[in-house]
């Protein structure tokens, strides 16, 4: 739809079309972490939102469109965070520093994923969005840590489409275990493994040389 369109069908009294959007997205957002994908209707977004359902399908196509934006929009503004906290870390130091914080996050964190998981099994609109969305996350993670190979600070002989992969499913792992309701393991030896992986991810320093000579 046009942006004319949105303009004129998405928009509340005083509040510009972009506000109305993001409104949409926390109710969205909100509705599915309570209810479930399937649970939720569109009429109940638009209500908690304050607009009407047209109003809601003038700024995204069906309700899996919603959810999909959600998880990108929460995805990007975590991520941004991430780096914007310290951009003078490297690659590797933020890595580390978002893998030893996984087990600290509350389960409520992650509920936006797993509605989504659990909807992509039946929906298969969800899962086309959700396989655009972790594609998307992958690619970021790639060109990140390619920046830091041609930075000097990222091994280079190690493969960036793997280590995203495996930084990828730690992540999902976190957010899925905490269902199972094993007892948390120790912090701070999660964080010494945490750094000894972040170790085998950084630039080999050179070894000094050795000088020959009779003592």
């Amino acid at each position: 739809m046009n942006s004319r369109l949105i303009d004129l069908v998405g928009r509340i009294t005083g509040v510009t079309a972009q506000e109305t959007r993001e409104r949409l997205l926390r109710a969205g957002a909100a509705s599915f972490e309570a209810r479930g994908f399937e649970g939720t209707r569109v009429a109940d977004i638009a209500r908690e939102a304050g607009v009407s359902n047209g109003a809601l399908y003038s700024h995204f196509g069906s309700k899996a469109e919603l959810l999909a934006e959600a998880l990108r929009d929460h995805g990007s503004q975590e991520l941004a965070s991430l780096f914007l906290d310290d951009p003078t870390k490297s690659v590797v130091d933020l890595l580390v520093a978002l893998g030893q914080g996984l087990p600290d996050r509350s389960p409520e964190h992650g509920a936006l994923v797993i509605e989504a998981l659990v909807a992509a099994r039946r929906d298969g609109e969800v899962a086309s969005m959700m396989g655009i969305h972790m594609r998307e996350r992958d690619e970021w993670l790639i060109d990140v840590i390619r920046d830091g190979q041609a930075a000097g600070t990222f091994a280079a002989d190690l493969s960036p489409e793997a280590v995203s992969r495996y930084c990828l499913m730690l992540l999902l792992g976190s957010i899925l275990l905490p269902a199972a309701g094993l007892a948390p393991v120790d912090g701070d030896e999660w964080a010494a493994l945490i750094e000894r992986l972040g170790e085998a991810l950084r630039t080999p320093t050179p070894a000094p040389e050795a000088h020959g000579g009779t003592p």
